[in-house]
């Protein structure tokens, strides 16, 4: 299974979500069946109504022994009948030229195949674009985020009749574009050892996000140390190494309860001298409105400073997408605190409803380098703006 398919199958709560309720939007004032743009037979003006009549009408003349009528044909009507068919065609004959400007690229696609004349219709008005708005800010998408979505999709459109496909493929469209200058894949750089120093609260996934990296990372052929830096918790340590050894990377430890930043200095001297081309230092989760615990993060920094001063090279936030908005307020204290450069996003299977990565990426502009759907090693993978797009709005890819 694709990662996309994957993501699309487990977004179901996003999905499923905002497609009852696009529908509902759509249904609440759909335009009456009548009313619906869609093609219409040409009206038959070469066949007038008197010319069947005549064609029909007997003959009072008996007819001549042995003779024979000729077949009646009817050939007004018969192009007539295929001129009204034309437009119920599912797809153009070939030789029929194309009907308007073709749409570029993958949405254009969409957008030109999906919509179907028969599929219920509502017009943009003042009304929908409301409920519209509400029903994003209720995916977690944010209220500044969610009017700016909601603007720039009527942009153009207000009193055009729109489809619940329609809106779907704008709406992928418009995700897609705020989130495109945020994919990035995490960067390499030639210093070695390379650190990776990974924050996050409680829950959110750290321990396994760092084995999965260092799992791909040890694959893509670089020499992986991890730093088992949250020494107050053992069974962190523990899933640390069941994930070294799973990979073949070494998982440095230290005894419960001792000073992260000391094994922090420890692991860096240890990658250096081995000539590890990355370290990744895990570190304990700490709630964003504790200040010790937010102190003795910076502390880390500073103690790992005194070993290379441009460390840490990556400072990645990882975040639980079941926290909802909440998320925004950990990433504005976590980047005063460690200098977060980039983003991991986790959960986003289950009950996430994955809007509050689009407000995210709209707020803050920093850069999101994988997603997890899940615990298995494959359920970590990059960022995909389109793909994510369309898996959050239900559209197929």
């Amino acid at each position: 299974m694709s990662f996309f398919k994957k993501l699309k199958s487990r977004l179901t709560r996003s999905s499923s979500k905002l497609e009852q309720g696009l529908e509902d939007i759509v249904a609440e004032n759909a335009a009456p069946e009548d009313e619906v743009e869609t093609p219409e037979a040409p009206p038959a003006e070469a066949a007038p109504p008197a010319a069947p009549e005549t064609i029909n009408l007997p003959d009072p003349t008996p007819p001549a022994p042995g003779y024979v009528p000729a077949p009646v044909t009817e050939p007004v009507e018969e192009e007539n009948a295929q001129i009204a068919k034309a437009p119920l065609d599912i797809e153009p004959a070939p030789e029929r030229p194309d009907p308007g400007p073709k749409k570029p690229g993958l949405f254009g696609r969409i957008f030109g195949g999906e919509a179907k004349p028969s599929e219920p219709r509502r017009v943009l008005d003042d009304e929908m674009l409301e409920s519209l708005e509400e029903l994003l800010i209720a995916s977690d998408m944010g209220v500044d985020t969610a009017l700016r979505v909601s603007a720039n999709l009527a942009e153009g459109r207000m009193g055009r009749k729109l489809s619940v496909t329609e809106i779907k493929v704008l709406l992928a469209q418009e995700i897609a574009r705020i989130m495109e200058p945020v994919a990035k894949p995490l960067p390499l750089y030639p210093k070695k050892p390379q650190v990776v120093l990974v924050v996050g609260v409680n829950g959110s996934g750290k321990t396994t996000t760092i084995g999965k990296l260092a799992s791909q990372f040890r694959a893509a052929g670089k020499k992986v140390v991890i730093a088992a830096g949250d020494t107050f918790r053992a069974a962190a340590v523990e899933q640390l190494q069941v994930w070294g050894s799973r990979a073949g990377v070494p998982v440095l430890t230290a005894p419960e309860g001792s000073d992260p930043a000391s094994l922090a200095f420890d692991a860096m001297k240890k990658a250096e001298a081995e000539g590890a081309d990355l370290l990744m230092i895990d570190t304990a989760g700490r709630l964003q409105n504790r200040a010790d615990l937010m102190e003795e993060l910076a502390k880390i920094v500073r103690v790992i400073r005194k070993v290379d001063e441009s460390a840490p090279h990556n400072t990645l936030l990882v975040l639980d997408a079941t926290t909802g908005q909440n998320a925004l307020s950990q990433v504005e204290v976590f980047r005063k605190i460690s200098d977060v450069s980039g983003l991991v996003m986790t959960k986003l299977d289950g009950t996430a409803k994955g809007g509050v990565l689009v407000a995210l990426a709209d707020k803050f502009g920093l850069p999101i380098h994988a997603i997890g759907v899940g615990e298995q090693i494959d359920d970590l993978a990059p960022f995909d703006p389109a793909e994510f797009a369309q898996a959050l709005v239900g559209l197929e890819s």
